[in-house]
Parts: structure tokens; sequence; C-alpha cells
């Protein structure tokens, strides 16, 4: 599994996904709590299968990385 999420975004999904997760400790009662694990796990993995489906990457390209200064996309 390559790798086709940007870290900037990987931390989005981590933030939501653990947003999510934390309705299971404060708020109603039910199931809702679980679709907290989808973006975390995507995040901590770095890869999107919906993404790979459609051929989608945000990851900047190695390429990009030589021309631009301070890219830490790890890619």
């Amino acid at each position: 599994m390559k790798k086709n999420i940007h870290p900037m975004e990987r931390g989005a999904r981590m933030a939501v996904g653990l947003g999510l997760m934390s309705l299971a400790f404060w708020g109603p009662s039910n199931y809702w709590f679980l679709l907290g694990v989808v973006p975390l796990l995507s995040g901590l993995i770095g890869w999107c299968p919906p993404y790979a489906l459609l051929g989608i990457s945000t990851c900047c390209k190695k390429c990009d990385c030589k021309k631009s200064s301070g890219c830490s996309c790890g890619c």
C-alpha cells in the first residue's frame, strides 16, 4: 500500500476521527462514534482505499519535493 494522503490531511483525518470517537464518552448512547474509526485508521496508515480506487493522491510528488524547499511529505 503506497501512501496517498498528505501529512496535513492525515492530521485532519486523525483529529476528526478522535472527535467522532469521543462521542462514546459524552452525548447520547449510540454507535455513531464507530464512524470515527475510519478516518482515524486512514490517517494513521496514510492510505485511503477510495483514493486508491479513483487514482487520487494528495501526497506531493517526488519531483515537487525536490523543487520546493521544506516539503515534509514523506511520500
